[in-house]
């Protein structure tokens, strides 16, 4: 493929283009280095001018006098990062309130949850938020302009997405792993000579000195990366607060403290188990996914794919992948990801589900070519305990879709 980022369409290009037509403000947030600036410069018109609070200078000017910032700098306008001058969004709501046209500033900011929380005061109703994160899978492979709707198991799904990848040959299991050895962020993606532990010993500690430092005080960085790391060896399992203190020799309100910190800047996901009035005896805790495989690989220490594909978070990864596609699917087509999981106290589980329209889809991620009995057994209790389950799935190596159980359905992973 070319070496350029035109041979890589993002999904969200058309929900920003479909946003910036009905509000008058357009956000995009996610972590650091995703391409949320590169993609809104290939997408903006020419008239659009560009201003980014890096500068040192640009940010004194908008923090200390918004209104001749926005002056200097008429609409439309693009303005990255800007969670680092709040001051300017109120007076964004004023300059949107008078003029009342559509699409007049366009934001990039790399800390979802303050950036939002500053958005939802003082622009609601004018702001269309939008989610970025790295490269999905049709994404690089230089098929996300043509992406399915968001991920659901079933055939009619399946067979959109499969139309996708016509004329591609199926990933192979050493393939699949290379990418998520390498991970999602675009500058490895797009490059496949650069050199993927120095550009995540570059990004961890850019992210420590900067991110970490406005979020949170942070006195000792060596105890804040040991933190980091316990978390990634801890993707795809239930979070457990007081193991992960213990393991990173910190205290437990600092390790929920500092856990705060990764989900805000967009490195991990909480996934929230699936609560009803009918089913009583649920697990409460969330379970922990790495937005990037790669990054978890490298903080992990699995020296290559290979080794990580045979190691002992091989089938951890494998699912944090799934689950993490699939949440990509959802924010890259513009759309919240209703997704939740299961789990009792009898230990039974369904990895991931998708509530639709009243009913639930499980989901089940096995890296196996041919999942057993085994692998439905979560789903079957689910339905036993009365929860509205629909259609299934067991997202796995199989290259063929195979129907396995009643309502459920292979669907190979090389193809979400």
């Amino acid at each position: 493929m070319p070496n350029t980022a035109h041979a890589y369409p993002r999904t969200l290009r058309s929900s920003i283009l479909k946003a910036s037509r009905h509000f008058p403000v357009v956000a995009v947030t996610g972590a650091r280095q995703v391409g949320k600036t590169t993609l809104l410069k290939e997408i903006c018109e020419p008239e659009r001018r560009y201003v980014s609070l890096d500068d040192p200078f640009l940010l004194k000017s908008a923090k200390e006098d918004p209104e001749l910032f926005l002056q200097n700098h008429p609409a439309p306008l693009l303005i990255d990062e800007i969670q680092y001058a709040p001051e300017l969004l109120s007076f964004i709501k004023m300059r949107v309130d008078a003029v009342k046209k559509k699409g007049e500033y366009w934001l990039t900011g790399s800390q979802p949850f303050h950036l939002m929380q500053g958005l939802s005061e003082s622009l609601a109703g004018r702001v269309g938020i939008l989610n970025l994160l790295g490269f999905s899978n049709l994404e690089s492979h230089g098929l996300g302009a043509c992406a399915a709707s968001p991920f659901l198991p079933e055939r009619a799904w399946v067979d959109a997405q499969q139309s996708s990848w016509d004329g591609k040959s199926p990933q192979t299991i050493q393939a699949l792993y290379a990418e998520i050895w390498r991970g999602s962020f675009p500058a490895l993606v797009i490059d496949p000579d650069m050199d993927r532990d120095l550009y995540f010993a570059s990004y961890v500690q850019t992210y420590i000195q900067r991110d970490v430092r406005q979020l949170a005080r942070v006195g000792d960085e060596q105890a804040f990366l040991r933190f980091i790391r316990s978390t990634a060896a801890r993707t795809g399992q239930l979070l457990n607060m007081a193991d992960l203190a213990r393991d990173a020799d910190i205290a437990p309100n600092t390790a929920k403290a500092w856990l705060s910190i990764l989900e805000v800047s967009g490195l991990i996901y909480l996934l929230q188990p699936w609560h009803s009035n009918v089913t009583k005896r649920l697990v409460k805790t969330p379970k922990l996914y790495f937005m990037d495989t790669g990054l978890c690989a490298y903080l992990t220490q699995w020296s290559s794919p290979e080794t990580l594909e045979v190691g002992a978070m091989s089938g951890a990864l494998f699912e944090t992948w799934g689950v993490v596609e699939i949440i990509k699917s959802y924010w890259h087509n513009g759309q919240r990801a209703p997704l939740y999981y299961f789990r009792n106290r009898d230990q039974q589980e369904i990895d991931l589900l998708i509530e639709r329209d009243g009913n639930l889809h499980g989901v089940e991620f096995k890296k196996s070519a041919a999942p057993g009995e085994g692998a439905v057994a979560g789903i079957k209790a689910g339905v036993k305990l009365g929860l509205p389950i629909g259609s299934s799935a067991v997202v796995c190596m199989r290259q063929d879709v195979l129907q396995i159980a009643e309502g459920v359905i292979t669907i190979p992973a090389t193809q979400i």
